[in-house]
């Protein structure tokens, strides 16, 4: 059977929304890669009391108990010395851990204080987990009589390393009969969450092993295909087998895999691959196209610079954008559109280049509702294309929309020419 696990963040800072949680998350994420599953997640502030109740619930239902925070010197870190006194056991000094404290005030020629070895301390009989990162050292308690227990620091910069590299391997090697539920996440812009959902739904319908779960984020949705197996490469196999009908199906609308993917790291990394340049002249995004690609590692093998041309004038005098057409067509047009993107293209001798304009709102501009944008796309050798797009929601809405769907109409571009 799959181990049953909770998760319990400890922290006044976090139930009072001064800090936010991300350990909670990570914890589930790298449990279920061990065939562990996360049944309930739990919050509590730090006090004994209220951590004890919490604690006593969470050995009554769960196979593994997983407590972040609290492990520190200071007064209001209380978790460990309450998970003793709960399962009745002493705390005991790790030798190691406290080794390394006493260097550490000896290099900072500090006076190690009597609080500072209480982050030596662990649960006695249990498994210690070395602190890669910080002093507080971890605890991994195998209990005979109830849930097994997991106690690891707060800070995500001592948590993380310590769970990858000390508490990982222990589950693993402790529940080895576990199965393994190895996850992919797909990646779709362009299209909505009803929509994407429709057009699978006998596979959602259906599912059994592996299983689908669509979920609506901002300006995309994601899929998460997860496979339960006793081990990877049958995992993948299942994988890979509805990825392809899914990607049959709504093939045009997936950008890419994974968590920490984005549209702007697809592009990019497509463009470095091909080695092809970009530019970028912008009206009613001010620079936003320029700013996500800049975000991206590595992009200045691709990305020169670009053009923030948010009045008329600048229009003209950078781009050399005829006044004509200004005056004739309009800055929300086709032909200005089209001029933006090939001029800042020769300009700057470049490969491709994205052009960004119209009314991001709240007001019409030259009689077009806000929502009203023009994209443009030019190709070295080719005539400039122009793209009529009508956006919804606030000004940051439309102005980041513009961004992704530019981004996108350049990802469909690259595609068809391979």
């Amino acid at each position: 059977m799959t181990m049953q696990a909770e998760i319990i963040a400890v922290g006044t800072e976090i139930l009072l929304g001064q800090v936010v949680d991300t350990n909670s998350a990570f914890i589930a994420q790298e449990l279920a890669s061990a065939g562990i599953e996360v049944y309930y997640h739990s919050l509590v502030g730090d006090n004994a009391d209220r951590l004890t109740a919490v604690l006593e619930q969470a050995r009554s239902r769960s196979d593994l108990v997983v407590i972040s925070g609290g492990l520190g010197p200071t007064k209001d870190d209380l978790t460990k010395q309450t998970v003793a006194q709960l399962l009745g056991v002493k705390l005991v000094e790790d030798a190691a851990a406290m080794t390394k404290i006493q260097a550490h005030f000896a290099t900072t020629g500090r006076p190690l204080t009597p609080n500072n070895r209480l982050q030596a301390l662990y649960l006695a009989g249990s498994q210690p987990l070395k602190n890669l990162t910080g002093m507080a050292v971890g605890a991994f308690y195998q209990d005979p009589h109830g849930a097994d227990m997991m106690l690891l620091p707060g800070p995500p910069s001592e948590l993380e390393p310590m769970f990858i590299h000390e508490a990982l391997p222990a589950l693993k090697h402790t529940y080895q009969r576990q199965e393994y539920l190895t996850s992919r996440v797909l990646r779709f812009f362009g299209i909505g969450e009803s929509q994407l959902v429709t057009q699978l739904s006998d596979l959602i319908d259906q599912q059994t092993n592996p299983t689908i779960a669509p979920y609506a984020k901002r300006n995309e949705v994601t899929l998460r295909l997860t496979a339960q197996t006793t081990e990877t490469a049958s995992a993948e196999t299942l994988l890979n087998q509805l990825t392809a009908t899914i990607k049959e199906r709504v093939g045009d609308y997936l950008y890419g895999y994974g968590d920490d993917n984005s549209l702007a790291n697809v592009v990019v990394h497509q463009l470095i691959a091909r080695h092809l340049t970009i530019t970028g002249a912008e009206s009613l995004t001010a620079g936003e196209f320029q700013s996500t690609i800049g975000s991206i590692p590595g992009v200045s093998a691709v990305f020169p610079g670009g053009f923030v041309t948010y009045a008329n004038r600048a229009k003209h005098e950078l781009l050399g954008i005829p006044q004509d057409i200004i005056e004739t067509q309009g800055v929300v047009s086709e032909a200005t559109a089209k001029e933006m993107a090939e001029r800042s293209r020769q300009l700057l001798d470049t490969d491709l280049a994205l052009s960004f304009t119209g009314a991001a709102g709240p007001d019409s501009l030259e009689g077009h509702p806000a929502g009203t944008v023009w994209l443009g796309l030019a190709q070295r050798g080719q005539a400039p294309q122009a793209k009529l797009m009508h956006f919804a929601g606030t000004r940051s809405d439309v102005r980041m929309r513009s961004v992704l769907s530019g981004l996108d109409w350049l990802r469909r571009s690259l595609l068809n020419e391979n």
